[in-house]
């Protein structure tokens, strides 16, 4: 298939049919239903800056907690063993969790990949189920109606009782998450399947366990870009953490993760753009997230070098968390030949309970943290609008003490500052830091789970879910299917909360009809203070403007009808959309004259959008923008 086919493919399941022929071909269905907007991925996410948008502009908020065990030896989220998917998935929507975070493995991936799936262990689920009638044994006997309970019944086959496979079960995780409002990503949490398999330090060099199969830098891509490819369709599965807490010490050399200028295999931001552009190349709007890795080469003496002994005094290295450590993104950000618009970093961060950082040793505020190691650690990276973050794993154990106090100090800044997140985690059984659950138990029929929560812990951290000011109700990311039973999805909350009570993004904001962020009371401006590495803060004030509609085209760059800066097929797809449902998307001033790119002065039509899947595919460029009306199509 060609790319141009590819790109109206997607172009065809995101929004109508389009055909990739000559313009005067071009028709439109203008019968789109919301029913046929949901089923037809309409919630893929895009960069803006440090911010995550809609497909429609709208800022959204990721706001959610990890669920491990698919990374494990039993091939699927833990705790099902206890409790009925459903019912969890509904106790988890209910609290207003818009996003999962799920650990996986490659080797896990790769069993699919190669048509020989593992199937779920029954020591990682209980999974039975009523035959509807009797049913022949198989040996002479009969199996009557009833024999078995009716628990996680989709993970099971016609028998009643035989596990289905695990490619299989997650396609069931996936269905219901979109069934309760919940959006998900997986993380690759290690190469092989074990339950301590994020102690390894990179992404490829280990041996499966099943095997022996040695897990490849190549392997670890091609099971992504594979699973990319096959959930290209599927906006549910919003994006891809390509490896979880790439990690080690400066000294090991290139048994280490390291961030630098080389095409070194063990250069993580090497790995990560590669990897990245492969999977944009099958999913151009799945969001990669992207972690650090744990030492940073400190500068502290000349000749100093990448695998150098470590010095007890002036050392050459700087730590972090394993995959919290950023430093080498300012020189050598991650720019994949798709551009950064579905770029997310994504450090991890924890307190003094999980270890006692030397950045604990004192009465830590959150500008000692941001002082002593936030900042150049991390937290630049949204401070200077340079790309957005989501904090991959926070938490800890409630200890009514310094810990506690860094998750509140930790949950507050990622409020004030759209900081997206995962909390760590919702199973109780992470070692070092708990869960937001408690204890889980049912009997043998769906609905009888039972779910006792860690109150005290989802207290803390439900305060950094997105929530309406007022009323608090969950807001989803969803734009047809409710969060929840207390919740909204992302069209309700756009439309009938965002301009009266707003939501507690940035630490409380309402939004005018044009979307731009108003004090509550109706001022149109709005004061922020933003906390930096300075020890004083500074307070800026912004007024809301409107880009005026210059027929000079000046401050235009042709082609970016979603005005990111980038010219995509996120721009086509807008383009479609404002023209099939004019009243629902509505392209701002300045993208109707960026969009204007075939015959420019004729308004905003289906050529235009044509004209920009040529880009896409490379077959024009950017600067060949705009194109006269004798433009010749190519074949």
């Amino acid at each position: 298939m060609s790319k141009l086919k590819t790109v109206t493919a997607f172009l065809s399941a995101a929004v109508m049919a389009v055909a990739a022929v000559p313009a005067s071909s071009v028709s439109v269905d203008n019968t789109v239903t919301a029913a046929a907007i949901d089923d037809n991925n309409d919630d893929w996410l895009h960069a803006e800056g440090s911010r995550l948008y809609d497909m429609n502009g709208n800022e959204v908020w990721l706001t959610g907690a990890n669920w491990f065990g698919l990374n494990c030896i039993e091939y699927s989220p833990h705790y099902l063993y206890a409790g009925d998917i459903d019912d969890m998935l509904q106790a988890v929507a209910d609290k207003g969790i818009n996003v999962i975070r799920f650990p996986i493995s490659t080797e896990l991936i790769l069993s699919w990949k190669n048509g020989t799936p593992f199937q779920i262990s029954s020591g990682g689920m209980q999974a039975v189920y009523n035959p509807p009638v009797d049913q022949d044994d198989g040996n002479g006997g009969v199996i009557k109606a009833g024999t078995y309970g009716n628990l996680n019944k989709d993970f099971v086959e016609a028998d009643g009782k035989t596990l289905i496979t695990s490619d299989r079960g997650f396609d069931i995780i996936l269905q219901k998450c979109k069934k309760y409002g919940i959006k998900a990503f997986i993380d690759i949490h290690s190469p092989h399947a074990d339950n301590s398999g994020h102690n390894y330090n990179l992404w490829y060099g280990k041996e499966t366990t099943s095997d022996g199969t040695m897990v490849t830098t190549e392997i670890w891509q091609d099971t992504l870009v594979w699973l990319a490819d096959k959930y290209k369709n599927n906006d549910t599965l919003i994006g891809y953490d390509l490896k979880n807490e790439p990690h080690g010490k400066g000294q090991e050399g290139d048994k280490a993760a390291k961030w630098d200028g080389s095409t070194d295999e063990n250069n993580w931001a090497y790995a990560a753009t590669n990897c990245a552009d492969a999977i944009l190349d099958v999913n151009p709007n799945a969001l990669i997230f992207i972690e650090g890795v744990e030492q940073s080469l400190s500068g502290a003496m000349p000749g100093d070098y990448w695998g150098i002994a470590d010095r007890r005094d002036n050392s050459p290295y700087i730590g972090a968390w394993w995959g919290g450590n950023f430093r080498g993104a300012r020189e050598y950000p991650i720019k994949p030949e798709h551009g950064t618009s579905q770029i997310v970093y994504s450090p991890h961060d924890y307190g003094p309970s999980v270890y006692a950082q030397t950045w604990f040793n004192k009465d830590f505020t959150t500008q000692t943290l941001l002082d002593d190691y936030w900042y150049d650690t991390w937290a630049y990276i949204n401070a200077e609008d340079i790309a957005p973050e989501l904090i991959g794993e926070w938490g800890g154990r409630m200890d009514g003490a310094e810990n506690q106090k860094w998750m509140e100090l930790l949950r507050d800044y990622m409020i004030e500052n759209h900081i997206n997140h995962t909390f760590w985690c919702l199973n109780t059984n992470s070692g070092d830091t708990g869960g937001l659950w408690k204890n889980i138990s049912c009997g043998q029929q769906a609905g009888s789970t039972k779910i006792e929560w860690e109150e005290e812990k989802y207290a803390l951290m439900e305060k950094s879910l997105w929530q309406t000011n007022e009323t608090g109700k969950y807001i989803g990311l969803d734009h047809q299917t409710v969060l929840g039973n207390n919740g909204l999805s992302l069209n309700e909350f756009y439309t009938s909360y965002a301009t009266t009570e707003g939501s507690n993004l940035d630490g409380g904001t309402v939004l005018d009809k044009a979307g731009t962020p108003v004090e509550i009371g109706g001022s149109s401006e709005t004061t922020t203070t933003v906390t930096t590495k300075k020890t004083e803060t500074t307070t800026t004030t912004t007024t809301a403007t409107t880009v005026p509609d210059t027929t000079g085209n000046g401050n235009s760059v042709y082609g970016d009808a979603d005005e990111d800066g980038e010219v995509n097929i996120n721009d086509a797809v807008i383009i479609m959309q404002s023209i099939a449902n004019p009243d629902k998307y509505k392209l701002k001033t300045q993208g109707k004259i960026n969009a204007d790119v075939y015959n420019n002065g004729d308004g905003v039509t289906n050529n235009d959008a044509l004209i920009i899947q040529y880009v896409e595919s490379k077959t024009i460029s950017v600067s060949d923008l705009p194109v006269g009306k004798d433009f010749k199509f190519p074949d």
